[in-house]
Formats: structure tokens, sequence, C-alpha cells
């Protein structure tokens, strides 16, 4: 543990470093008091426990959202809503190609400005976690790294390697001067109170033998030895060199984190996967939220004192910069979905598990540690604080199948599968992880009136197929390095003759056979189009191959290599290749025509419309557009206008009818779109395209479509405007009450009501009201919000009950006892556990 300090005798900092290495040997008392007289100190420290921000010890509940994925005027809401969410700290990567796309010029405007989305935490009061990188993976592209790197002389990406290291501090201090320039380390009194630098190197290091243990001692060494004040962590990093932090990242840390690599260290959880990124042709994937609850409180109860939700809001891919193959919404099944908006019962479910953990705060960061394990299944971690009231215990079910019992000083604890009961006073059961009591929503698209109010007059730019390029390749050039991540796009033509006696084989037709690297592909011969293939993101290279029609003479072939992102994982990243690496033509009589290394290659980079900027404003007028007719080919460009989308919802558009390719609104890049890549559910992976309300204007928005497919039906197309105002309550009878009806004064755990009883609360967004009890049922209903039906046991009166309590209310709490849906005092099915659904639909009161 490292503490700075030149204001006190370097004898008063090896007691107090003593002091702090044992939990249970200053009191939080003795802690509150040290802190008064010590008011003017703003280092970051830690100890066994957990950091130490302005000498107290913290319980950090952080979440990452990444201010490259939204837009400014989102920002404050989004953090807003977090610390609603009862966290604490935000943690974000910082984007280095983002800021630095072109070697030497930084971009710290717009998306990118960083000291603006830090300053906006720090306005919510609220901690930060800034992760330097340099190579972020994060599902971005290249992980991070600019293209320009790979292009340095004798460059090796993450390695004891000169040129990288000596671009990677230059970037380092860059960053972090700008950070201390703007007073936002923690030890200026800003919010910064952890860095991070590297990620998940572990993945990698054996790739590099001694020169990747030196390369993590290096960036080690870099961070500490600018002296900002705060500690830095290396995540998946056990052999973190001191005095870094070795953190946990995964699904279940409290299982599968060996723990600190030293005894002074704090246990850190910095990522929890909220759920899985997707790419093209996943079908749908969640994550429930009791799983995420479980896992952290058992974190906590096993000595943690930090998690970090990766992700918390995932945001938006806006123009090229998602990872190769991955979709243009990202982590959709956060707490906040792409939008911003509350997605329940994620978001609720772990505010409350937070309020939970903070009436444990005493005894988690004072108290000493027990176990017990009563069954095969069950498991009591609890903390006490010797001499005190102070205690804390967390009641583990680990059997997925049944509920257990577990007997705890003397009292029966029904435990339900696979959750944890939390107990802030080791006695009083405040959370189950397995039983949700925050209400549920269903987000809905509504077809905008506004918007599409008039058949869309869409006018259309095709591009032209070269038949011949300049070049002297003899073989198909690299795509990466050929497109140099300025575009997607990269041409290759080449010809070959054919005489006529190579088409006199009899039985079957000549065939082109092209092997790629990835990503995609399109293929012409003699200007006819061939079609298209694809790789995956598991599995990235593919063969086309396809019959063909050839003439006698010159044959010109060209393809189109297509990129979807560059990787974002893996050792020698700067050596990973993609595109078309083998072509030939079987099938004639002479036998196989090797096109790959017998032919010269021909390249450009690009589509003109791209070079035109045609997708904005003044480059429209660049070139001849034609009315759409109704049908067009590949590789068109489609373009209208349309009006806003009414209200302030969010806003999106849905692609149905469209192929694959790339979206503008008013020269904003909303992002890649891919609805022909289907999923094992023959459905495409995403259908709706976010667009920020920033990128709108009242009247008048320009729309532009590049597509790289033929025959596409853009009539098709909408806009849609995005709410949750399906709004749902899914309680058992036998539940435990919120958490919200605890509160902890001093030493005791108190109830803020005489009356603590089990609710159910439903509450609308904004100004809205409940207009409509669109389902309600006390018995055994089944489905989820947004698709309940009634079972064989319901309560007749339930959908009245409802409604009387509801109804024009913007929020309402229902009791979910028998005496309120059984009012004639009759149970026509006693033996069944009850459980009370209930579905309303939020809006606005209509105007007279």
């Amino acid at each position: 543990m490292r503490i700075h300090s030149s204001n006190h005798p370097w004898l008063l900092l090896a007691i107090l470093v003593v002091l702090l290495s044992f939990p249970g040997a200053l009191s939080s008392k003795d802690e509150e008091k040290a802190t008064s007289k010590k008011n003017t100190k703003k280092e970051v420290t830690y100890d066994g426990t957990s950091l130490i921000i302005n000498g107290k010890r913290e319980l950090l509940y952080s979440g990452s959202i990444h201010y490259p994925r939204s837009t400014p005027d989102m920002w404050p809401k989004i953090i807003k809503k977090a610390k609603q969410g009862g966290l604490n700290m935000i943690q974000t990567y910082v984007f280095w190609n983002f800021h630095e796309l072109e070697q030497g010029k930084f971009n710290f405007s717009g998306r990118a400005d960083l000291v603006k989305f830090l300053k906006l935490i720090e306005k919510n009061g609220m901690y930060v976690t800034l992760r330097l990188g340099p190579f972020i993976q994060a599902e971005w592209t290249h992980g991070g790294l600019p293209y320009w790197l790979r292009e340095i002389p004798g460059i090796f990406f993450r390695t004891d390697n000169k040129p990288f290291k000596e671009h990677t501090e230059r970037y380092v201090r860059v960053i972090l001067d700008m950070m201390k320039k703007e007073k936002l380390f923690a030890s200026q009194g800003g919010p910064i109170v952890l860095g991070q630098i590297e990620n998940e190197y572990s993945a990698v290091q054996r790739a590099y033998k001694e020169d990747g243990l030196n390369y993590i001692k290096w960036a080690s060494k870099l961070v500490h030895s600018m002296n900002l004040g705060i500690p830095w962590v290396m995540c998946k990093q056990n052999d973190a060199p001191d005095p870094m932090i070795n953190a946990c990242n995964g699904r279940h840390c409290g299982d599968t984190f060996p723990g600190p690599n030293r005894e002074h260290k704090p246990s850190l959880w910095t990522e929890n996967w909220t759920t899985q990124f997707r790419v093209y042709g996943d079908p749908p994937v969640q994550r429930s939220v009791e799983d995420i609850a479980f896992s952290v409180a058992r974190f906590f109860s096993k000595n943690g004192s930090h998690v970090n939700y990766y992700m918390y809001h995932g945001g938006t891919n806006f123009g090229r910069t998602s990872a190769h193959y991955v979709t243009t919404r990202y982590y959709d099944d956060a707490p906040l979905d792409e939008y911003g908006l509350e997605k329940e019962p994620k978001y609720g479910h772990l505010k409350h598990l937070h309020s939970a953990l903070n009436l444990c705060k005493k005894a988690l960061l004072w108290g000493q540690s027990r176990t017990e394990k009563p069954g095969k299944d069950t498991e009591i971690r609890y903390y006490e604080q010797p001499g005190t009231k102070v205690c804390a215990a967390f009641l583990a079910n680990n059997n997925t199948e049944s509920a257990e019992i577990i007997k705890f000083r003397g009292k029966d604890y029904l435990i339900p599968p696979r959750s944890i009961s939390i107990l802030p006073d080791c006695k009083t059961v405040v959370y189950s992880t397995g039983e949700i009591v925050s209400h549920h929503t269903a987000r809905k698209y509504m077809k905008s009136k506004k918007a599409n109010k008039k058949k869309f007059d869409f006018k259309v730019y095709t591009e032209t197929v070269p038949k011949e390029l300049e070049g002297d390749s003899y073989v198909p050039v690299e795509l990466y390095g050929l497109a140099k991540d300025e575009s997607d796009y990269g041409w290759y033509t080449t010809n070959f003759k054919i005489d006529e006696s190579d088409l006199k084989k009899k039985g079957s037709k000549p065939t082109v056979r092209v092997a790629s690297l990835g990503h995609a592909l399109h293929v012409w011969l003699n200007g006819e189009y061939l079609g298209s293939g694809h790789g995956s993101h598991d599995e990235k290279s593919f063969v086309f191959q396809k019959p063909i029609e050839l003439k006698e003479g010159e044959n010109h072939l060209t393809m189109l290599g297509v990129l979807t992102g560059f990787p974002d994982s893996g050792s020698y990243l700067e050596h990973r290749f993609t595109g078309p690496r083998s072509v030939s033509i079987s099938g004639l009589s002479s036998g196989p025509l090797d096109l790959t290394e017998k032919s010269k290659w021909g390249n450009k980079v690009g589509m003109d419309g791209e070079k035109l900027d045609i997708h904005t404003e003044k480059g429209l007028k660049k070139v001849k557009w034609q009315k759409f007719s109704g049908k067009a080919p590949g590789l068109t460009w489609y373009q209208t206008y349309f009006d806003a989308p009414e209200s302030l919802s969010p806003a999106a558009i849905r692609m149905n009818g469209m192929g694959k390719g790339l979206i503008w609104v008013n020269g904003e890049g909303v992002g890649r779109y891919w609805m022909s890549f289907l999923s094992p559910l023959n459905q495409s992976t995403q259908i709706e395209y976010h667009i920020p309300r920033s990128f709108l204007k009242p009247k008048k928005n320009l729309l532009v479509i590049f597509e790289e497919e033929p025959d596409v039906k853009p009539e098709l197309i909408d806009f849609v405007i995005v709410n949750r105002d399906t709004v749902c309550s899914y309680i058992g009878e036998d539940y435990t009450p919120s958490v919200r009806h605890w509160t902890r004064t001093n030493d005791n755990v108190q109830a803020i009501t005489d009356d603590v009883q089990l609710t159910a609360n439903l509450k609308c967004s904004g100004t809205k009201k409940i207009s409509k009890v669109e389902f309600a049922s006390f018995g055994n209903p089944e489905g989820s919000c947004g698709n309940f039906t009634l079972g064989s046991c319901n309560a007749p009166v339930s959908k009245q009950v409802v409604e009387k309590y509801c109804l024009g209310k913007a929020e309402c709490v229902i009791p979910v006892n028998k005496s309120t849906f059984q009012q004639d005092k009759k149970d026509s099915c006693p033996k069944v556990a009850k459980m009370l659904a209930v579905q309303v639909k939020c809006g606005r009161p209509k105007k007279n």
C-alpha cells in the first residue's frame, strides 16, 4: 500500500498503515474522528479491506458508461439515473483511436469530450475509475488502438517493444496531464479515485514470454512514476507487480477470483458482465438480474468491497466504431438500455441490492468475518464487530432447484433456490437475490406518425463497379492494410484470358472459387454480379464458390472486400490479416486456373460516394441522383428527408426490407446495419438503429443509406419512438418486503414505518400516469411483462383491485396479500402459493 503525504511525520504514517492493515484494529468511530482531523487529505489509499478515500473506507458500486457510445446531451440523464440506481462510481475506458485517429492530431470535442463527461460525474457526487488502455478491447474497433500504429516500422503491440512503448507513453502522458490540468484526480479534489493501465493482459502474456512480463512491469512503473495520488489496477492480472492491485473480471468473481496477490490489497471486481455483447448472426441473449445480484452479494460476503457492472449502460457503436461483426447496439440488456431507459427489473433489483449492502457497511468494513457450512448446498457468512451490535449475515442456498431452511442463531430462515438472503443486523432479512419486488417494464417501438406521415421519396445513386484498376500486386492485397480504417471497402480487379479449348469440357460449368479470411465479399465477372459471401465472428474465413459463364478471350473479375470492423482481441494484433487470399477457376479443359499469383491485381479503397461525402447536405450535390423506380442494384446510395419523430422519447429507424450497409442522419454516422445475416431463429440480429435526438432537427432531416445488396425494399423502412410505458409487477405473496422499509440508526437496523408489508410498486416515467390496467391476476399467472396469461388459479377481483389502487396515478402501491384480493375470504385454490402479476399502460392524459 502507498500512502503519500508531506504534511505528517513518517512515524505517524507508519502507525496508520499498520492500523489500517487490520479491519478490526480501528473502529468506525475512530475513522470518523480521523477523517474530521484530516479533512484536507485527498489522496486515495487502500488496505486489505477496501479503498480508503479521504481517510474513509468505502463500499463502491460502479457502472461502466462509455462516453463515445452516447451523445453529450444524453450524458447528464444517464449519469443521474446511474446515481439513482445506487451507484457511487462510474468506470470508463479512454478510447485512444477515438481521440487520435490521425497521428499527432488529438480530438476532445463532441462525443470525445472526456473532460466534460468526467466533470458531469463529479457534479453528481460520484467517483471515477479511468481505464487508460492503451488496449481496451471493449468490442471496439482495433481494441482502441489507432490504425496508424500498425504502420510504425518494427512495432509489435503490447509487449516490450520500443516503438510501441514510446507511442504508448506519449499517449498516456497526454491523457493524464490533461486530467491533472483539469484537477480531476482525487488528490486534487477531483472524482478520479482509481486508474487502470492495460486490460486483461494475462490472456496474451504467454505469447510474449519474458517480454510480456517486462512490458507489464514497465506499464506499472510508468503510471506510478507520475505520482498522481491514486491507486492503479490491472484486471485479470494475478501477477500484477506491486503496488498495482490485481482485479477480477467475469460473472462470478466471488467463486473464480483467487484474491489479491498481497494481503494488504483489497478485492476489486472491475467487470461484472451484465449480459453478453452481440454479434451479427446471434440470437437474443440475456443474463438474469437474479444471477447478477447473487454474484455481487457473494463477492461482498467474501471480503469484496468494489463491484463494477460492465456495462451499466452499453449505448451505441456509432459510425464504424464497432469491432468485427459486433452489432451497432451494445450491451442493450444492461440496467440502462441502449437508449438510456431503465431496464426493469434489472435496474431496480440491483438498486435494492446496493441499499441492502449499505445497511451492512459497518460490519463489512470493520467486522471480523466467520463462515459456517450447515449443509451441502448452504452456507452462512457473517461479519461482527466485537463489543458492538454491528453484525451482518449472508445466508446462501446454492441448490438451483429447491429452497433450503438455514438455522442461524436460533431462528429458521427459508432461503429460495440459488439465492442469498441479506441480514444487516444478523436477524432481519431485508433482501433476497432471488426475490424481485421492483417493478418490470417491457420496451415498445411505436411507429412515428410525424416521421412516417408521407411516403418517402427516395432518390438513388449507384456506384460504378470497376472493370480494371491500377495496381502491380501479384496477390490480392491484405484488406486491413488496403483500407487503413478509412473505409469498410476495398476493390480488387484482375484480368485473365480463356482459350476456346478451355471451354470444351463437358458435364459442368466452370466455377470461380474465392477463399477469404473475412469479413464479407461481393463478386462480379465481366460486369455481371455473381453474389456475395461472408464469415462470422467465430469463423471469419469462408469460401465463395459459384458456377460461371466465361467467354473466349479476356475476362474481367472484380471483387469487393468488406470489413465489419477491426479485431479487438488476441496477441499480435498488428499482424492480423483479412480479405481474399486465394482465387481460382476450376472446370476448364486445361485444368484449374490459379489467379492468386498468376495475374496482376488492381486495387482501390472505398466508394466514390464516401470520398465525395454524399452522406452530407454539401456532398449530395456532387453526384447526379435518380428517382428510385422500385428496384436498384447493389452498391446503391439512397437518400430522402423526414421530419423528427414526435415527443422527446428516444427515436430509432427500423431497417426492414434492407440488406447490409451504413446509415447517416444529417451527416452523422448512425452505424452499420446487417439485416440479411440471420440468427438460428431465422431473424435479423438487430432491426432498430438508434438515432440520438441531438442528430435531429425538427423538420427536413437528411437520411442517407449505403446499401451493398441488390433488390432491397427501402419503402419498408420506418421511424419509431421508443418507450417503456408498459409497466408490470410479478411478486409472490411470501416474498421479502422491499429493503426500502429499512434504515440504520447508529448500530441498529430499524423499520422506517410501523407496518412493514409486502407491496407491488408501479411507477410511470416522467409526467406520465397509469391510463389502463391491461392485466391483473392474484393466483398462479404465467408469462412475463408484456405477455402475461391467466393460470388455473385467479382471484376474480384482481383487476378491479388494481384499478382502484392505480388508475390515474403516476405511481401506485398495492398490498400483496390474500386480504387484498380475496375480499370474500374464500380461497378457491388454498394449496397454490399465490403470485401477483400486474401489467399497466402509462401515458399522458389526453387533452380535451
